[in-house]
Protein backbone atom coordinates (compact mmCIF):
# COMPACT_ATOMS: atom_id res chain seq x y z
CA UNK A 1 0.00 0.00 0.00
CA UNK A 2 1.29 3.43 -0.98
CA UNK A 3 1.38 6.01 2.09
CA UNK A 4 0.35 9.35 1.16
CA UNK A 5 1.42 11.43 4.09
CA UNK A 6 3.67 13.66 1.59
CA UNK A 7 0.63 14.06 -0.59
CA UNK A 8 -0.78 17.08 1.84
CA UNK A 9 -0.87 20.17 0.96
CA UNK A 10 2.00 22.22 1.69
CA UNK A 11 0.00 24.99 2.95
CA UNK A 12 -1.38 22.54 5.53
CA UNK A 13 2.19 21.94 6.29
CA UNK A 14 3.31 25.55 6.79
CA UNK A 15 0.60 25.86 8.46
CA UNK A 16 1.21 23.16 11.42
CA UNK A 17 4.74 24.51 11.72
CA UNK A 18 3.78 27.87 12.03
CA UNK A 19 1.59 27.10 14.71
CA UNK A 20 3.73 25.24 16.31
CA UNK A 21 7.02 27.32 16.57
CA UNK A 22 6.28 31.26 17.90
CA UNK A 23 7.29 34.40 16.95
CA UNK A 24 10.57 35.05 16.23
CA UNK A 25 11.66 31.34 16.59
CA UNK A 26 14.39 32.00 14.51
CA UNK A 27 16.14 33.81 17.19
CA UNK A 28 15.47 30.64 19.57
CA UNK A 29 17.62 28.15 17.92
CA UNK A 30 15.52 27.20 15.00
CA UNK A 31 17.31 25.38 11.90
CA UNK A 32 18.73 28.23 10.17
CA UNK A 33 17.58 25.99 6.80
CA UNK A 34 13.93 25.57 5.83
CA UNK A 35 12.32 23.49 8.93
CA UNK A 36 9.47 23.10 6.29
CA UNK A 37 11.98 21.57 3.41
CA UNK A 38 13.13 19.39 6.38
CA UNK A 39 9.68 18.11 7.25
CA UNK A 40 8.79 17.47 3.61
CA UNK A 41 12.26 15.66 3.03
CA UNK A 42 11.73 13.38 6.08
CA UNK A 43 7.76 12.47 5.36
CA UNK A 44 8.79 11.43 1.63
CA UNK A 45 11.44 9.44 3.38
CA UNK A 46 9.59 7.82 5.76
CA UNK A 47 7.12 6.91 3.29
CA UNK A 48 9.17 4.94 0.67
CA UNK A 49 10.83 3.06 4.10
CA UNK A 50 7.71 1.78 4.74
CA UNK A 51 6.79 1.26 1.02
CA UNK A 52 9.23 -0.92 0.51
CA UNK A 53 10.32 -2.07 3.59
CA UNK A 54 7.81 -2.77 5.87
CA UNK A 55 6.39 -6.56 6.41
CA UNK A 56 2.68 -6.51 5.13
CA UNK A 57 2.01 -9.25 7.58
CA UNK A 58 1.18 -7.03 10.81
CA UNK A 59 4.27 -7.95 12.66
CA UNK A 60 5.76 -4.69 13.17
CA UNK A 61 9.08 -5.66 11.30
CA UNK A 62 10.99 -4.58 8.30
CA UNK A 63 12.59 -6.22 5.06
CA UNK A 64 16.68 -6.01 5.86
CA UNK A 65 17.13 -4.18 2.22
CA UNK A 66 15.10 -3.28 -1.19
CA UNK A 67 15.23 -5.09 -3.09
CA UNK A 68 15.52 -8.44 -1.51
CA UNK A 69 18.28 -10.59 -2.38
CA UNK A 70 17.80 -14.34 -2.97
CA UNK A 71 19.65 -15.41 0.42
CA UNK A 72 18.02 -12.62 2.70
CA UNK A 73 15.81 -13.61 5.36
CA UNK A 74 12.10 -12.54 5.86
CA UNK A 75 12.79 -9.71 8.29
CA UNK A 76 15.75 -7.24 9.35
CA UNK A 77 18.56 -7.94 11.88
CA UNK A 78 17.95 -5.96 15.30
CA UNK A 79 20.12 -3.58 14.57
CA UNK A 80 18.32 -2.09 11.14
CA UNK A 81 14.91 -2.25 12.73
CA UNK A 82 15.97 -0.27 15.94
CA UNK A 83 17.03 2.51 13.90
CA UNK A 84 13.65 2.04 11.68
CA UNK A 85 12.19 2.19 15.25
CA UNK A 86 14.45 5.38 16.23
CA UNK A 87 13.39 7.12 12.56
CA UNK A 88 9.70 6.64 13.53
CA UNK A 89 10.51 8.18 17.42
CA UNK A 90 11.80 11.25 15.71
CA UNK A 91 9.15 11.64 13.70
CA UNK A 92 7.04 11.75 16.76
CA UNK A 93 8.94 15.05 17.79
CA UNK A 94 7.82 17.09 14.85
CA UNK A 95 6.22 20.22 15.66
CA UNK A 96 2.16 19.95 17.21
CA UNK A 97 -0.11 17.53 15.39
CA UNK A 98 2.13 16.54 12.70
CA UNK A 99 4.13 14.59 14.88
CA UNK A 100 1.28 13.23 17.01
CA UNK A 101 -0.18 12.08 13.82
CA UNK A 102 3.22 9.30 13.82
CA UNK A 103 1.88 7.69 17.36
CA UNK A 104 0.50 4.81 16.00
CA UNK A 105 3.17 4.31 13.83
CA UNK A 106 5.51 4.66 16.93
CA UNK A 107 3.41 1.75 18.26
CA UNK A 108 3.58 -0.43 15.62
CA UNK A 109 7.33 -0.26 15.35
CA UNK A 110 7.88 -0.56 18.59
CA UNK A 111 5.65 -3.79 18.74
CA UNK A 112 7.82 -5.22 15.87
CA UNK A 113 10.78 -4.20 18.09
CA UNK A 114 9.46 -6.54 21.38
CA UNK A 115 9.64 -9.63 18.77
CA UNK A 116 13.35 -9.61 19.61
CA UNK A 117 12.85 -10.14 23.18
CA UNK A 118 14.54 -12.95 24.89
CA UNK A 119 12.86 -12.71 28.18
CA UNK A 120 14.38 -15.90 29.09
CA UNK A 121 18.22 -13.91 29.04
CA UNK A 122 21.51 -14.66 27.03
CA UNK A 123 24.81 -16.19 28.42
CA UNK A 124 24.62 -13.70 30.69
CA UNK A 125 21.77 -14.98 32.54
CA UNK A 126 19.95 -11.15 31.84
CA UNK A 127 17.12 -10.80 29.07
CA UNK A 128 17.97 -8.13 25.97
CA UNK A 129 17.26 -8.07 22.43
CA UNK A 130 18.28 -10.97 20.21
CA UNK A 131 20.23 -10.03 16.49
CA UNK A 132 16.91 -11.61 15.40
CA UNK A 133 13.13 -11.78 15.66
CA UNK A 134 12.09 -14.83 17.83
CA UNK A 135 9.63 -17.34 17.57
CA UNK A 136 7.13 -17.47 15.38
CA UNK A 137 8.61 -14.59 13.10
CA UNK A 138 12.27 -16.21 13.50
CA UNK A 139 14.74 -17.94 15.29
CA UNK A 140 16.55 -15.00 17.39
CA UNK A 141 20.11 -15.09 17.49
CA UNK A 142 23.27 -13.73 19.55
CA UNK A 143 22.51 -10.51 21.81
CA UNK A 144 25.23 -7.91 20.83
CA UNK A 145 25.60 -4.70 23.41
CA UNK A 146 25.45 -2.10 21.19
CA UNK A 147 21.63 -3.21 19.62
CA UNK A 148 20.45 -3.62 22.87
CA UNK A 149 22.14 0.12 23.97
CA UNK A 150 20.28 1.90 20.71
CA UNK A 151 17.24 0.72 21.89
CA UNK A 152 17.68 1.78 25.63
CA UNK A 153 18.55 5.15 24.29
CA UNK A 154 15.28 5.39 22.31
CA UNK A 155 13.33 4.32 25.19
CA UNK A 156 15.53 7.13 27.07
CA UNK A 157 14.20 9.61 24.58
CA UNK A 158 10.64 8.26 24.58
CA UNK A 159 10.59 8.91 28.21
CA UNK A 160 11.95 12.22 28.06
CA UNK A 161 9.66 13.37 25.54
CA UNK A 162 6.15 11.77 26.62
CA UNK A 163 6.95 10.66 30.62
CA UNK A 164 6.29 6.73 29.56
CA UNK A 165 7.55 5.05 32.47
CA UNK A 166 7.77 1.89 31.49
CA UNK A 167 9.98 3.29 28.57
CA UNK A 168 12.84 4.04 31.32
CA UNK A 169 12.15 0.68 33.25
CA UNK A 170 13.12 -1.32 29.72
CA UNK A 171 15.87 1.11 29.86
CA UNK A 172 16.86 0.77 33.03
CA UNK A 173 16.70 -3.39 32.19
CA UNK A 174 18.92 -3.13 29.26
CA UNK A 175 21.24 -1.40 31.08
CA UNK A 176 21.68 -3.87 33.98
CA UNK A 177 22.76 -6.53 30.78
CA UNK A 178 25.09 -3.93 29.70
CA UNK A 179 27.24 -3.95 32.55
CA UNK A 180 26.85 -7.93 32.64
CA UNK A 181 28.89 -7.44 29.28
CA UNK A 182 31.95 -5.94 31.34
CA UNK A 183 35.14 -7.74 31.00
CA UNK A 184 35.96 -8.37 34.34
CA UNK A 185 39.12 -10.79 33.80
CA UNK A 186 42.56 -9.18 35.30
CA UNK A 187 44.51 -11.18 33.11
CA UNK A 188 43.43 -9.61 29.37
CA UNK A 189 45.37 -6.75 27.82
CA UNK A 190 43.42 -3.29 28.54
CA UNK A 191 41.37 -5.34 30.98
CA UNK A 192 37.33 -3.65 31.11
CA UNK A 193 35.40 -2.60 28.80
CA UNK A 194 32.01 -3.63 27.01
CA UNK A 195 32.07 -6.66 24.62
CA UNK A 196 30.57 -6.41 21.25
CA UNK A 197 28.12 -9.45 21.06
CA UNK A 198 27.86 -12.62 23.65
CA UNK A 199 28.72 -14.44 20.56
CA UNK A 200 31.45 -16.60 20.67
CA UNK A 201 33.31 -15.47 17.00
CA UNK A 202 34.44 -11.83 18.62
CA UNK A 203 35.88 -10.88 22.22
CA UNK A 204 36.42 -7.60 20.45
CA UNK A 205 35.62 -4.78 23.47
CA UNK A 206 34.39 -2.15 21.73
CA UNK A 207 33.91 1.95 21.60
CA UNK A 208 30.59 1.74 20.29
CA UNK A 209 29.81 -0.89 22.88
CA UNK A 210 31.52 0.92 25.74
CA UNK A 211 30.30 4.45 25.20
CA UNK A 212 26.81 4.48 24.72
CA UNK A 213 26.76 2.35 27.65
CA UNK A 214 28.61 5.51 29.70
CA UNK A 215 25.83 7.43 28.01
CA UNK A 216 22.97 5.32 28.78
CA UNK A 217 24.22 5.48 32.34
CA UNK A 218 25.02 8.97 32.38
CA UNK A 219 21.02 9.58 30.87
CA UNK A 220 19.60 7.08 33.57
CA UNK A 221 21.36 9.03 36.58
CA UNK A 222 20.38 12.46 35.59
CA UNK A 223 16.67 10.74 35.50
CA UNK A 224 16.92 8.81 38.78
CA UNK A 225 19.63 10.65 40.66
CA UNK A 226 21.09 7.09 41.17
CA UNK A 227 24.52 7.04 41.95
CA UNK A 228 25.91 3.87 40.66
CA UNK A 229 24.71 5.46 36.88
CA UNK A 230 27.15 7.92 37.34
CA UNK A 231 30.16 5.76 38.56
CA UNK A 232 29.52 3.47 35.33
CA UNK A 233 29.28 6.06 33.08
CA UNK A 234 32.92 7.82 34.87
CA UNK A 235 34.29 4.10 34.17
CA UNK A 236 33.32 3.63 31.02
CA UNK A 237 34.64 6.72 29.31
CA UNK A 238 37.91 6.24 31.66
CA UNK A 239 38.75 2.79 29.96
CA UNK A 240 37.46 3.88 26.78
CA UNK A 241 39.91 7.35 27.23
CA UNK A 242 42.40 5.22 27.94
CA UNK A 243 43.15 2.45 25.43
CA UNK A 244 40.90 3.64 22.37
CA UNK A 245 41.54 7.18 22.11
CA UNK A 246 43.54 8.09 19.34
CA UNK A 247 46.57 10.84 18.98
CA UNK A 248 44.34 12.77 16.84
CA UNK A 249 41.72 13.02 19.14
CA UNK A 250 39.29 10.66 17.72
CA UNK A 251 38.49 6.82 19.18
CA UNK A 252 39.35 4.03 17.34
CA UNK A 253 37.15 1.06 16.93
CA UNK A 254 37.68 -1.40 19.00
CA UNK A 255 40.67 -3.75 21.14
CA UNK A 256 40.69 -7.43 20.73
CA UNK A 257 41.80 -10.07 24.21
CA UNK A 258 45.44 -10.14 22.24
CA UNK A 259 45.92 -6.46 22.73
CA UNK A 260 45.65 -5.30 18.58
CA UNK A 261 43.62 -2.19 18.03
CA UNK A 262 41.51 -2.41 14.81
CA UNK A 263 42.69 1.66 14.38
CA UNK A 264 39.68 2.34 12.04
CA UNK A 265 37.68 5.54 13.12
CA UNK A 266 33.97 5.48 12.35
CA UNK A 267 31.89 8.89 13.03
CA UNK A 268 29.41 7.31 15.22
CA UNK A 269 33.02 6.30 16.96
CA UNK A 270 33.37 10.01 17.64
CA UNK A 271 29.11 11.01 18.07
CA UNK A 272 28.53 9.17 21.07
CA UNK A 273 32.07 10.38 23.04
CA UNK A 274 30.60 14.09 21.98
CA UNK A 275 27.17 12.83 23.31
CA UNK A 276 28.45 11.09 26.47
CA UNK A 277 30.38 14.07 27.25
CA UNK A 278 28.00 16.43 26.96
CA UNK A 279 25.47 14.91 29.17
CA UNK A 280 28.10 14.18 31.80
CA UNK A 281 28.07 18.05 31.84
CA UNK A 282 24.92 18.65 32.12
CA UNK A 283 24.51 15.92 35.42
CA UNK A 284 27.47 17.40 36.67
CA UNK A 285 28.40 21.04 36.00
CA UNK A 286 32.27 19.99 35.82
CA UNK A 287 33.34 22.29 32.69
CA UNK A 288 36.27 19.69 32.12
CA UNK A 289 33.20 17.18 30.51
CA UNK A 290 32.15 20.26 28.19
CA UNK A 291 35.49 21.39 26.88
CA UNK A 292 36.17 17.56 26.52
CA UNK A 293 32.71 17.52 24.11
CA UNK A 294 33.58 20.52 22.26
CA UNK A 295 37.29 19.12 21.49
CA UNK A 296 36.07 15.68 20.54
CA UNK A 297 33.22 17.54 17.93
CA UNK A 298 36.13 19.94 16.62
CA UNK A 299 38.61 17.02 15.78
CA UNK A 300 35.58 14.97 14.26
CA UNK A 301 34.47 17.90 11.88
CA UNK A 302 37.66 18.63 10.86
CA UNK A 303 38.52 15.09 10.41
CA UNK A 304 35.37 14.55 7.99
CA UNK A 305 34.26 18.08 7.03
CA UNK A 306 37.37 20.13 5.96
CA UNK A 307 38.92 16.90 5.63
CA UNK A 308 36.26 15.80 3.46
CA UNK A 309 36.10 12.23 4.55
CA UNK A 310 32.35 12.14 5.55
CA UNK A 311 31.15 10.83 2.23
CA UNK A 312 33.24 7.49 3.10
CA UNK A 313 31.47 7.14 6.32
CA UNK A 314 27.83 5.01 6.34
CA UNK A 315 24.87 7.61 6.49
CA UNK A 316 23.74 5.56 9.53
CA UNK A 317 27.23 6.36 11.23
CA UNK A 318 26.91 10.03 10.33
CA UNK A 319 23.09 10.07 11.46
CA UNK A 320 24.50 9.00 14.83
CA UNK A 321 27.70 11.42 14.76
CA UNK A 322 25.38 14.66 13.39
CA UNK A 323 22.75 14.17 16.60
CA UNK A 324 25.09 13.61 18.97
CA UNK A 325 26.53 17.03 17.81
CA UNK A 326 23.34 18.39 17.81
CA UNK A 327 23.05 18.05 21.60
CA UNK A 328 26.18 19.27 22.18
CA UNK A 329 25.21 22.68 20.62
CA UNK A 330 21.62 22.70 22.42
CA UNK A 331 24.17 23.08 25.34
CA UNK A 332 26.78 24.54 24.15
CA UNK A 333 25.08 27.23 21.26
CA UNK A 334 26.14 27.76 18.39
CA UNK A 335 24.91 26.29 14.63
CA UNK A 336 28.20 25.36 12.95
CA UNK A 337 27.00 21.45 13.25
CA UNK A 338 23.67 21.62 12.47
CA UNK A 339 24.57 23.76 9.30
CA UNK A 340 27.29 20.47 8.23
CA UNK A 341 24.50 18.13 9.00
CA UNK A 342 22.16 19.99 6.61
CA UNK A 343 24.55 20.69 3.76
CA UNK A 344 25.38 16.90 4.34
CA UNK A 345 21.42 16.49 4.36
CA UNK A 346 21.19 18.13 1.07
CA UNK A 347 23.90 16.89 -0.82
CA UNK A 348 22.45 12.96 -0.12
CA UNK A 349 19.29 14.57 -1.34
CA UNK A 350 20.75 15.35 -4.88
CA UNK A 351 22.86 12.92 -5.20
CA UNK A 352 21.87 9.44 -3.43
CA UNK A 353 18.37 9.05 -3.65
CA UNK A 354 16.36 8.00 -6.22
CA UNK A 355 13.88 9.90 -7.24
CA UNK A 356 11.15 7.19 -8.65
CA UNK A 357 11.18 5.33 -5.22
CA UNK A 358 12.39 7.72 -2.95
CA UNK A 359 15.15 5.53 -1.64
CA UNK A 360 18.76 6.22 -0.62
CA UNK A 361 20.71 3.74 -1.86
CA UNK A 362 24.72 5.09 -2.05
CA UNK A 363 24.69 4.06 -6.23
CA UNK A 364 24.45 0.51 -4.96
CA UNK A 365 21.78 -2.15 -6.40
CA UNK A 366 20.02 -2.31 -2.53
CA UNK A 367 18.70 0.40 -0.31
CA UNK A 368 19.38 -1.09 3.12
CA UNK A 369 16.95 -0.63 6.04
CA UNK A 370 19.90 1.15 7.96
CA UNK A 371 20.41 3.65 5.09
CA UNK A 372 16.57 5.08 4.88
CA UNK A 373 16.30 5.19 8.46
CA UNK A 374 19.10 7.29 8.94
CA UNK A 375 17.86 10.15 6.56
CA UNK A 376 14.88 10.01 8.21
CA UNK A 377 16.60 10.67 11.16
CA UNK A 378 18.50 13.37 10.09
CA UNK A 379 15.70 15.06 7.89
CA UNK A 380 13.30 14.40 11.28
CA UNK A 381 16.33 15.75 13.55
CA UNK A 382 17.01 18.76 11.95
CA UNK A 383 13.58 20.44 11.60
CA UNK A 384 13.64 20.17 15.28
CA UNK A 385 14.01 23.76 17.66
CA UNK A 386 17.44 23.41 18.93
CA UNK A 387 16.46 22.89 22.51
CA UNK A 388 14.27 19.99 21.68
CA UNK A 389 17.50 18.29 20.92
CA UNK A 390 18.63 17.77 24.15
CA UNK A 391 16.33 14.57 24.30
CA UNK A 392 18.81 13.29 21.60
CA UNK A 393 21.61 10.81 21.73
Amino acid sequence: MRFTRVAAPVVALACALGAAAPAGAQDQGAPAVSSRSQVQRALASYDAMREYMAADDGSGLFRERYPSGAEDRPYSFEWPHSQAHVATLDLTGLPGALGRSFEDDLADVARGQEHFWNAGGGITGLPGYDSYPRAPYGDGGDMFYDDNEWVALAKVQQHLATGDEAALRRAEEIFELVVSGWDTDPSHPAPGGVFWTQATWSTDRNTVSTMPGAQLATRLYMITGERHYLDWAKRMVGWTDEHLLAPNGLYWDNIKLDGSIDRTQWSYNQGVPVGTYTLLYEATGDVRYLKKAKAIAAASYRYYVTEERLADQPMFFNSIWFKNLLLLESVSGGTKYRNAMADYADDQWRTERDRATGLFNAGDEHTELLEQAAMVQIYATLAWPRKQASILY
